[in-house]
C-alpha cells in the first residue's frame, strides 16, 4: 500500500524543528543537550577575524565498542565488535558583504558478531557549499551545491540469510543546486529557501537501475527534478559541555506528487567527557516517496530512521 507524508505532517515537523527545539534550548538556561554517525553535515561555524578572510578546521572522531563471551548461560554472541568513524572539515571565506560557506562530512561505520559476520552499520559522504550576498544583517541572496551519496553497498538482510542489495557508491547520488534566500532570524538559526531547486538523481549501479530504484526509469541511470527546497539548520551550546546540531531539509518536485514532500531530518546531541572523549546521540529520519524499497513487496516509499549512541575519541584538526 502506498504511503507518504501528508502536507500537514510535514509542516508540523518543520515547525517542531524551527520552533519548539530553540525555545527548549532557551527555556532551560541552556542546560541540555552531536554524534557524527548521519549524521551530519552541519559543522559549527567559528567567528572569523575581522583581518582574516579564510577559516579552515576539522574534527574526526572514532568510537568503538567490543563485547565477548564464553559458556555464557544467557546466550548471545562470543563476540561483536563495533567501529564507527567521523571526519568533518570546513573552509569558510568572508570578506566584505561576501561569503563562501563550505563543508565535507564523511561517516563510516562497521559491526562484526559471530553469528552475523560483518555488516555495514553507518555509511556517508556530505558535501555542501554555500555562496552569499549579505542584503542585511539577517537575509542573504544565496546559491547553494550539495552531493550526497554512500561509499559502499549496502543490504537488506532477510530472515533465511540472503541479502537484497539496496544501495551502492553513486546509487543512489544526489546533487542537488539552488539559488535562494538564506534568513538568519536567532544566533544558530538559518532558513535557507528557494523556489527553484534542481536536483539530479544518479544510480550508476546496473541491477538497481534496472529495477527503476530511486525513481529513475528503468533502465536509465539519472532523474532530474525540479522542485521547491527548504533547509533549516540549528546549531546551539546547551550547557558548558553538551552541544545540540540539528537539520531539517524539505524537498517538493514541481512535475511530479509535489505534495509527497521529501524529508530529511538529523539531529546530534554531543557531550565532551575530557578533551579527547566525547558521548554522542544521534537520530536521522528520511522520507522519499521515490525510494520504493520497503513494505511486504519491497515495492513502497517507508519512513527511514537510524538512531545511534557511542562513546570514543574526538580529535580537533
Amino acid at each position: 500500500m502506498r504511503t507518504y507524508f501528508s502536507r500537514s505532517c510535514i509542516f508540523t515537523i518543520f515547525f517542531i524543528f524551527i520552533f519548539f527545539i530553540p525555545s527548549l534550548c532557551f527555556g532551560q538556561d541552556q542546560s541540555v543537550n552531536e554524534l557524527k554517525a548521519e549524521a551530519t553535515r552541519e559543522i559549527k561555524k567559528p567567528k572569523v577575524d575581522s583581518g582574516k578572510t579564510w577559516k579552515t578546521g576539522g574534527i574526526f572522531n572514532l568510537n568503538f565498542g567490543q563485547g565477548s563471551q564464553s559458556n555464557w548461560a544467557a546466550g548471545g554472541d562470543d563476540f561483536s565488535l563495533s567501529i564507527a568513524s567521523y571526519l568533518g572539515v570546513y573552509a569558510f571565506y568572508k570578506k566584505s558583504r561576501y561569503s563562501w560557506d563550505n563543508t565535507l562530512d564523511l561517516n563510516y561505520g562497521l559491526v562484526n558478531t559471530t553469528s552475523l559476520g560483518t555488516r555495514k552499520n553507518d555509511d556517508r559522504i556530505d558535501l555542501l557549499s554555500k555562496v552569499g550576498y549579505e542584503l542585511n544583517p539577517k537575509l542573504n541572496l544565496a546559491g547553494l551545491f550539495n552531493f550526497h551519496s554512500q561509499f559502499s553497498k549496502g543490504y537488506n538482510y532477510n530472515g533465511d540469510s540472503s541479502r537484497d542489495l539496496l544501495s551502492n557508491f553513486l546509487a543512489p547520488g544526489y546533487f542537488l543546486l539552488s539559488l535562494g534566500l538564506d534568513f538568519k532570524p536567532a544566533k544558530g538559526l538559518s532558513i535557507f529557501i528557494s523556489p527553484i531547486t534542481s536536483r539530479w538523481t544518479v544510480v550508476r549501479d546496473d541491477s538497481l537501475s534496472a529495477k527503476g530504484a530511486y525513481g529513475v526509469i528503468p533502465g536509465e541511470q539519472v532523474k532530474k527534478e525540479i522542485a521547491a527546497f527548504l533547509s533549516a539548520t540549528y546549531i546551539a551550546k546547551l550547557s558548558k559541555v553538551i552541544g545540540y546540531n540539528g537539520r531539517l531539509d524539505l524537498f517538493s518536485n514541481y512535475e511530479h506528487n509535489p505534495q509527497n514532500v521529501d524529508v530529511m531530518m538529523n539531529n546530534m546531541f554531543t557531550a565532551k567527557l575530557s578533551k579527547v572523549l566525547t558521548a554522542s546521540l544521534g537520530l536521522n529520519l528520511i522520507y522519499d516517496d521515490d525510494v520504493k524499497l520497503f513494505g511486504p513487496n519491497h515495492n513502497s516509499p517507508g519512513l527511514q530512521l537510524k538512531s545511534l549512541i557511542a562513546v570514543g575519541l574526538s580529535v580537533k584538526l
